[in-house]
C-alpha cells in the first residue's frame, strides 16, 4: 500500500477508535459485524429469497454474487496482497473483535454485503428491498472500521469489488433466468 494511503488510513482508525467507539455502539456494532462472519448474514437473506417466487431470482442473484465475490477476493486477491491487519501495524491499536485471517485487503465482509446489495438492487422486486439491502451492505462496512479489523482502503475496496461481483452476479442469474423461461413451456390461459 502507498505509504500516504497508510498513513491515512491509520489516522482514520485510530481517530474511529479514540473519537466514535462508545458502550452503546460497541455491543451491537460487534455483533452485526460477527453477523458477516463467512458472509452468514447475506447467504441465509439470499437463501430466504429463494422460497418466496417473487424474491426467488434476487436471492439467485446474490448467491451467484457473493460466490463471485468469494472467489475473487478470499482466493485470489487477498493472499496476493497479504495486507496486515490494523492492529498489527498500528501501535496499541484495540481491535474488538477477533480476527483470525491474516489479511486485511480488501475486505471480504464489505465484498459480500455489497456483492448482495448490488445483485438485489438489480433484480428485487421492491424498491424497500433495494434501501434494506444497500443500508445492510453500508452498515456492514461501516462495522468493520468500527471494531478494527480493516482498514478504510480495505473496505473501499471490498465495496468496489463487491459491487462488481454484484452486478456480474446478477446479469449471469439474468441470462440464466432468460434461458430457461425460452426453455420451458408456458401454460395455456
Amino acid at each position: 500500500m502507498p505509504d500516504f494511503i497508510q498513513q491515512l488510513d491509520e489516522q482514520v482508525l485510530v481517530w474511529i477508535a479514540q473519537n466514535v467507539r462508545n458502550g452503546v455502539l460497541d455491543p451491537l456494532l460487534k455483533l452485526y459485524t460477527q453477523l458477516g462472519n463467512t458472509g452468514m448474514l447475506f447467504i441465509v437473506l439470499g437463501l430466504a429469497m429463494l422460497f418466496f417466487k417473487p424474491t426467488r431470482r434476487a436471492g439467485a442473484s446474490a448467491l451467484c454474487a457473493m460466490l463471485i465475490g468469494l472467489i475473487v477476493v478470499n482466493f485470489t486477491i487477498k493472499p496476493l496482497v497479504a495486507r496486515e491487519r490494523p492492529w498489527l501495524v498500528i501501535e496499541n491499536f484495540v481491535n474488538l473483535v477477533p480476527e483470525h485471517d491474516p489479511n486485511s485487503f480488501p475486505s471480504g465482509h464489505t465484498n459480500a454485503a455489497f456483492a448482495f446489495a448490488v445483485a438485489v438492487c438489480l433484480s428485487a422486486p421492491r424498491r424497500w428491498m433495494k434501501i434494506t439491502a444497500v443500508c445492510l451492505a453500508a452498515v456492514m462496512g461501516l462495522s468493520r472500521l468500527y471494531v478494527g479489523v480493516h482498514f478504510p482502503s480495505d473496505v473501499l475496496a471490498g465495496a468496489v469489488i463487491g459491487s462488481l461481483c454484484g452486478l456480474l452476479g446478477a446479469l449471469a442469474v439474468k441470462k440464466g433466468w432468460e434461458r430457461i423461461s425460452r426453455r420451458t413451456p408456458q401454460a395455456p390461459e
